[in-house]
C-alpha cells in the first residue's frame, strides 16, 4: 500500500518538475528572441550609421510626426 503511493507521489512530483521546467524554457525562449531583436536593432542602426544614412530612434521619430 504505502508503496504504490510513493510511486503514485514521485509521479505527481516528476509531472510537476517537468511543468517547471517547461515554463522556464519557454521565460527563456522569449528573452532569448526579444534580445536577438534588440541585436539585429543596433546591428541595422549601426550599419546604416556608417554608410552615412540618418539614424532615427524611436523618441526622435515620435516628436518629428508631431
Amino acid at each position: 500500500m504505502k508503496t504504490r503511493e510513493c510511486i503514485r507521489f514521485v509521479d505527481y512530483r516528476d509531472r510537476e518538475r517537468s511543468e517547471e521546467l517547461v515554463g522556464v524554457l519557454t521565460a527563456i525562449s522569449v528573452v532569448s528572441k526579444r534580445l536577438a531583436g534588440r541585436i539585429a536593432a543596433l546591428e541595422q542602426r549601426r550599419a546604416e550609421k556608417s554608410r552615412g544614412g540618418k539614424v532615427n530612434d524611436a523618441r526622435q521619430n515620435y516628436f518629428a510626426r508631431q
